[in-house]
């Protein structure tokens, strides 16, 4: 059996292997990725709008990995529709791109859940296999980092190298043209962050849990002996 100061280290392993398992779900849940302005170039081009005006055609969107939301604004008033990602949309998009952050993300969440086996098998009991002890939990959390730190860098490749946002905003949109004139990453993308985040702790925590304590030996008294007690 492991002792108390690594049965300590190991229980907060499996907790930030489990944190990291809940914050993907509520990310790949929300529609929280990213939001933006985007502008009605076509009610500005017919309007001939100056500086002050643009503030009239200027309307927002947010969206996540399976639906969002825009506010159209081209010179009469505010109007929100809501879209879905799937299964229409995504045709419009760089499909293999997208369909590439869901898979990382959902292999994130089982890389996740193996390490917090591995944390919780090593709480548990030593393991006869070096495979299933401390390297092994370190091993997991490499590769479920490294899995979620692709599935960001993929989302980002998505966002600024093939237009994701003006895609969106112009899909299905046949006498309005929109263009993007702000974009900025939600809370979903960031708690993705701190999902691989918690997976760089975990190595830190596995380490620390490595440091041997120092023994701690009683002091054993020497008996004193005397003439007396040598005659008694």
């Amino acid at each position: 059996m492991p002792g108390w100061f690594k049965k300590a280290w190991y229980g907060l392993a499996s907790l930030l292997s489990f944190s990291s398992f809940i914050l993907t779900i509520v990310a790949l849940a929300l529609p929280h990725w990213l939001s933006g302005k985007i502008l009605c170039q076509t009610g500005v081009d017919l309007v001939n709008a100056t500086d002050p005006e643009l503030v009239k055609f200027i309307g927002d969107i947010y969206y996540g990995l399976f639906r969002g939301c825009k506010v159209r604004q081209c010179g009469l008033g505010g109007r929100q529709s809501q879209f879905t990602i799937f299964p229409h949309l995504v045709k419009e998009l760089n499909a293999g791109l997208h369909v590439t952050v869901l898979l990382l993300l959902f292999l994130a969440l089982a890389l996740a859940l193996v390490s917090m086996g591995f944390a919780i098998l090593n709480m548990i009991q030593v393991p006869y296999r070096a495979v299933n002890g401390p390297g092994g939990i370190c091993l997991w959390n490499v590769l479920a980092g490294g899995v979620m730190a692709l599935a960001i860098a993929s989302f980002m490749t998505s966002v600024k190298f093939h237009d994701l946002t003006e895609r969106i905003a112009n899909f299905q949109e046949k006498l309005f043209r929109f263009v993007v004139v702000e974009e900025q990453y939600e809370e979903c993308f960031w708690i993705c962050v701190a999902s691989a985040s918690a997976h760089a702790a975990n190595l830190v925590v596995v380490a620390i849990s490595q440091i041997p304590l120092p023994e701690i030996k009683a002091k054993i008294e020497e008996a004193t002996v005397t003439a007396e007690d040598i005659l008694y």
